[in-house]
């Protein structure tokens, strides 16, 4: 790729910095009870999005905590309205929640309520992600211009569960065409200025990516053959043969593969789907980042946490072990022993933060460049979009990362 015809992406942001704004706006939330985390989220997104260039120029997050914390009101009211109906209507068809079930009519009752349940908010989940999308793009900006998205959700979520059902049906072989139309179907639908994204390319040219998928799970499946071979010419007292060994190894082995797959896929499929994404028909973009890497990251960053959880969590069981029996068990112990425990849940995810989600972040953007940015200059402002629920339907399912 030539340099001269693209603008480079980097991120800026600092270990220290991010920490020290993450655990003041945990601690902050928790002295709120909860209350502060919409005004803490828009903090750190103001940092994050600043830290983000593309050539000279910083992206900026324009949301407000006032604003997601009123589109969580609305939505708390709307979903308690329509779990409510959902409710009666279980009621109606003489199904309810049992505490402790007797018998097997009452268990089976159990678990229609629970999925019954369930199917009825995965809809809703979905919706969530498309409008948090939606809110984010209507609140960031590049060169004082802002980004936007249509109103398509219910759209967006009938094709979901459509195309996942279909996945599921063929057993995953279809995965790679639910990636490519979901992903088309946001592309599309996204702007920038007065200019449309269109996602192009075709779907099956993310089979490539899939393939460390498809051999765990082919080792899954060789486990399963190979153990009913092996309990098939087994004799009565061979409970860990040579065969039933080999099984639990080809398992164990195929669901690593799968987890390394997904990563793999994951990875490549972004290079591919971004690399086939225009912006008023003649920019462009390029993204390298590099499966070894995104692992390195993640495994890194659990290590760092486990070890910092580990001594943080040994010192607060420490400090409660000496407290005296009376103490420990008295309302100001149990408070103590809260606010130490939440504070030490307040710097795991600041940590998770810095050592995770940060330099993830920092990978994909280093690795992304814009091409032939004479585009952009034709690019004019968008009318302000409201944010509809401002991702409050995000907030009250509890949908999405940190940020």
């Amino acid at each position: 790729m030539n340099m001269n015809d693209s603008l480079p992406a980097a991120y800026f942001g600092k270990k220290g910095a991010l920490f020290a704004l993450a655990l003041k706006t945990s601690l902050l939330t928790i002295v709120t009870l909860g209350i502060y985390r919409f005004w803490a989220k828009t903090r750190i997104r103001k940092y994050v999005w600043s830290s983000i260039t593309v050539g000279e120029d910083a992206l900026e997050y324009t949301g407000t905590g006032l604003e997601k914390f009123l589109g969580f009101l609305v939505a708390v009211v709307i979903l308690a309205i329509y779990l409510g109906f959902v409710q009666l209507g279980l009621f109606f068809l003489g199904l309810h929640f049992i505490a402790e079930p007797q018998n097997q009519r009452e268990a089976l009752q159990q678990i229609a309520v629970f999925y019954i349940s369930l199917f009825a908010v995965a809809p809703l989940i979905v919706f969530a992600r498309y409008r948090a999308r939606r809110y984010i793009l209507a609140r960031t900006r590049f060169r004082g211009i802002r980004f936007g998205m249509d109103k398509a959700a219910w759209g967006y979520v009938w094709r979901a569960i459509v195309h996942s059902l279909v996945t599921l049906l063929t057993l995953g072989l279809l995965l790679p065409r639910q990636t490519f139309n979901l992903e088309k179907y946001l592309t599309d639908h996204s702007h920038f200025g007065d200019q449309s994204f269109v996602q192009g390319g075709k779907w099956t040219a993310l089979y490539p990516a899939v393939k460390h998928i498809l051999f765990g799970a082919g080792l899954v499946l060789l486990s399963v053959v190979v153990s009913i071979a092996a309990n098939a010419l087994a004799g009565p007292g061979d409970r860990f043969s040579a065969g039933v060994i080999a099984a639990i190894v080809a398992a164990i082995g195929g669901y690593c593969w799968i987890i390394f797959g997904y990563v793999y896929y994951s990875v490549h499929s972004f290079r591919y789907l971004t690399a086939h994404k225009l912006l008023a028909g003649t920019v462009g973009f390029v993204a390298l980042p590099r499966t070894g890497k995104v692992i390195g990251i993640y495994v890194t960053g659990l290590l760092i946490i486990s070890v910092v959880a580990g001594f943080i969590f040994g010192v607060i069981g420490g400090v409660t072990a000496v407290f005296p029996m009376s103490i420990s068990v008295s309302t100001a112990g149990y408070i103590v022993i809260a606010v130490l425990y939440l504070g030490a849940l307040a710097m795991l995810g600041a940590l998770s933060l810095v050592f995770i989600t940060q330099p993830m972040i920092a990978h994909f953007v280093d690795t992304l460049a814009v091409r032939n940015p004479a585009g952009l200059d034709s690019v004019r402002q968008r009318a302000y979009d409201k944010g509809a629920d401002a991702g409050g339907f995000a907030d009250a399912l509890d949908v999405g990362a940190a940020i």
